[in-house]
């Protein structure tokens, strides 16, 4: 195929040589006519583009106003769809397998999930009121009312679901009344009103120009959503306008001839929102859609009067020097594409002709290298992709299986929680709920563990500490997982003091002893250290089932783990030894293995001795004996009142003071006065606001600078960056309780080993 491509290059070239020759040889005779010619097309074709520029530049805007309103419509209108679908949840299960108190837990969480609904009531088959709960007002609970006449009741029985006409609360605010019947007879209908102030923000995000604007009107012409808010508040009637009027008669082209309230005219466009019979207008000024058009003939006039009249002086005085070197060039260029890339163009003209020359040679030597590693570049670069793409699926293929395992055990004991009595047997059903949870907390810390390392935002901070304090917590944290699989968890006393990241530290050995548990069946693991030519050589020894030589050079890989064929698959991701090594190299402190199959597996971290300090063990051993969290104030901020309800029922089993609040507002009147030990804030509050912005406006009105620090649900590392920067910890969740009472204990200035209040924490 190649070489049909340069014989038929080659014709084309050899063509448009000779029809040049000849061109050059008549130049003098036909000039004249020539530029005649190419002055009358320019000139016609100018003037047709102009047209044609005008009308598609008016047509493509019409569209796109249309498409806009469109949008804006289909948004609405899957807004209203998506608070229906949530209504229908309500009404899934027959009214007699429902409590009224399992009713009202699910009409609070639609409340919370939906901010739209004010109001929200169930009717039982009968038409009788059995629950009516309001953002504005107390919740009723078998109320009684009959409902059985009302428009929303027989309208959503006979057709399931009933839009009710717009009206507005106070005369202002516009609301709509919803109302949504099950699909069983028996399982009644759910009334909603909602607040039609939400459809703002689809209307607000529309752009339209630099004074264009968007707005929704209902099937009467009254304002439902406008990006000035006070003219929706003002319940104003849009019905005299005549591109409202087009609209409602059936006219769908966009108007030209309309105006706006202002009485300026617009160019305007509109949709209709199917389950509704509302109207979303998009406009724009006449002045401002077309001024591009405007600006667009007046500059593409100047140029091709310009070029015009440049055309016809360069084509008498340039275009008998140019005809000869262009000869030249397109010969030249006719031969390199051809395929001749060893050819090199001769023009020794001394102006750009020749620049062009040379640069059409130094092109065709670039192409001649260029195409003599261009098969091994391809190669390369589809190894490279193929390494990716196979290290994408390991990646979900191994969190999506390991994420939905306890997911779906969780789902499996929560539905048999909820119909135990035995409460021996709801204490066993707890506990393996709690078992799940903790291996999902597992499995997405090891996740955001691999993110941090690769996102770079760890960096030590390096202390000196008494490794028997860490050998403590490996006890405390591991005990009961051994003991459940009737292993033994030996940990044998150090008095050596170590220079590290006790963080960190922590997070390697913890992972070393978890894997050692997961992977022996029989026998125990020990943890001991052994002191070395100015190291600390900690050992985490098992007789587990051992690691093959084969295996072992792979073993630190992320996603790696052992391929045994006499045993199951463990849980896990396969992340546990990356992180080890990963976080071995950014403390440098090696990790050493040794192992053989069927007797067990020793994992070894050398890490750097430090002086002994047995002053600071001695002060700090009284204020261990002290509780620091009992007795203390703490201010809870969250926007998530299920959070505040368990946050606060946690602290007050720890003996704490707690006050609890959605904002910085609520915290105040709820301390009145008091000074609070600590504050804990959620990271992303409502209304766009951060618990760092909370945190200071707190500081600020009780005038100290309150300890404080932060839980997140956002993962990204820019969050960890930002509360870092600005002085605060930051915890992600879900936290466990023994983690929240660690950090709680720290925040409350609990002295550590050296005497100092606490190290800054990392998430």
């Amino acid at each position: 195929m190649r070489a049909d491509f340069q014989v038929s290059a080659k014709a084309t070239a050899v063509g448009t040589i000779d029809s040049l020759t000849a061109r050059g040889r008549v130049f003098g005779k036909y000039v004249a006519l020539v530029v005649s010619v190419v002055c009358a097309a320019l000139l016609a074709n100018g003037l047709i583009g102009i047209w044609f520029a005008y009308r598609d530049h008016k047509a493509s805007f019409i569209r796109l106003q249309r498409a806009q309103a469109e949008l804006a419509a289909a948004k609405i209108g899957q807004f209203i769809k998506e608070i229906e679908g949530q209504l229908g949840w309500m009404t899934q299960l027959p009214s007699a397998s429902v409590t009224s108190e399992e009713r009202r837990f699910d009409a609070l969480r639609l409340l919370r999930q939906v901010p739209a609904i004010t109001e929200l009531a169930w009717a039982d088959p009968a038409g009788r009121e059995q629950l009516h709960v309001s953002r504005m007002a107390m919740d009723v609970v078998e109320s009684g009312s009959d409902l059985s006449r009302d428009a929303p009741f027989v309208e959503a029985l006979a057709r399931r679901v009933y839009y009710g006409p717009v009206y507005f609360r106070r005369g202002s605010e516009p609301y709509l009344t919803l109302g949504v019947a099950g699909s069983r007879r028996d399982a009644g209908v759910v009334i909603a009103e909602v607040n039609l102030i939400f459809v703002w923000d689809v209307v607000s995000q529309i752009k339209v120009g630099d004074k264009g604007k968007a707005y929704v009107v209902d099937a009467g012409g009254r304002l439902i959503a406008h990006p000035d808010i006070s003219l929706v508040l003002r319940n104003t009637d849009f019905s005299q306008l005549m591109q409202v009027q087009g609209a409602r008669a059936g006219d769908a082209a966009p108007r030209e001839d309309a105006r706006d309230v202002q009485g300026r005219p617009v160019l305007a466009a509109h949709a209709t929102i199917a389950p509704l019979g509302w109207l979303v207008f998009v406009e724009l000024p006449l002045a401002e859609a077309y001024a591009p058009v405007y600006a667009s003939i007046l500059a593409t006039g100047l140029v091709l009067l310009g070029g015009l009249v440049l055309a016809i002086l360069a084509s008498l005085i340039l275009a008998r020097r140019m005809v000869r070197p262009i000869q030249a060039l397109q010969k030249g260029a006719a031969r390199i594409g051809a395929g001749a890339l060893d050819h090199r163009i001769e023009i020794s003209s001394g102006d750009e002709l020749e620049a062009l020359g040379d640069q059409f040679n130094r092109m065709a030597a670039q192409l001649q290298d260029s195409y003599a590693t261009l098969e091994r570049k391809v190669d390369e670069r589809t190894h490279e992709l193929a390494l990716a793409n196979l290290a994408k699926s390991r990646f979900l293929a191994a969190a999506s299986h390991d994420l939905r395992q306890p997911l779906h055990a969780l789902n499996l004991f929560v539905a048999q929680l909820r119909g135990e009595r035995d409460p021996a047997e709801r204490n066993r059903v707890a506990a393996r709920i709690d078992a799940a949870v903790t291996a999902m907390n597992e499995l997405f810390n090891a996740l955001l563990d691999m993110s941090k390392l690769d996102a770079g935002v760890l960096a030590p901070e390096l202390t000196e500490f008494p490794i028997e304090q860490l050998l403590r917590r490996i006890e405390t944290t591991f005990v009961a997982a051994a003991r459940e699989k009737s292993l033994r968890l030996r940990i044998v006393p150090c008095g050596a003091w170590i220079r590290s990241d006790f963080i960190l530290l922590e997070r390697i050995l913890f992972n070393l002893v978890s894997n050692a548990v997961r992977y022996t069946e029989r026998g125990g693991i020990v943890v001991g250290c052994r002191r070395r030519h100015g190291l600390v050589r900690i050992d985490v020894c098992d007789s587990g089932i051992g690691i093959p030589e084969d295996q072992r050079q792979n073993i630190f890989g992320e996603f790696i783990q052992l391929a045994t064929s006499a045993r199951e698959r463990h849980s896990g991701l396969g992340l546990g030894l990356a992180i080890v090594d990963r976080l071995g190299r950014l403390l440098d402190h090696p990790v050493e293995l040794a192992s053989k199959v069927g007797i067990g597996s020793r994992f070894s971290v050398l890490v750097p001795r430090a002086p002994a300090r047995r002053e600071a063990v001695e002060l700090a051993m009284p204020t261990a004996l002290a509780d620091p969290v009992s007795g203390k104030l703490i201010a809870v901020i969250d926007d998530d009142a299920l959070v505040r309800d368990g946050m606060r029922g946690l602290l007050l089993s720890w003996d704490c003071r707690v006050v609890t609040a959605a904002n910085e507002t609520a915290a105040l009147a709820g301390l009145a006065g008091a000074r609070p030990d600590l504050i804990i804030s959620d990271y992303r509050l409502t209304q766009g606001r951060t618990g760092l912005d909370v945190i200071a406006r707190l500081r600020r009105a009780l005038g100290a600078d309150i300890p404080a620090f932060l839980i997140s649900g956002d993962t990204a590392p820019e969050r960890l960056r930002e509360a870092r920067a600005s002085g605060y910890h930051l915890l992600h969740k879900p936290v466990t309780p023994m983690t929240l009472r660690a950090m709680l204990s720290q925040m409350l200035k609990m002295p550590n080993l050296d005497g100092d209040t606490p190290r800054r924490a990392r998430a």
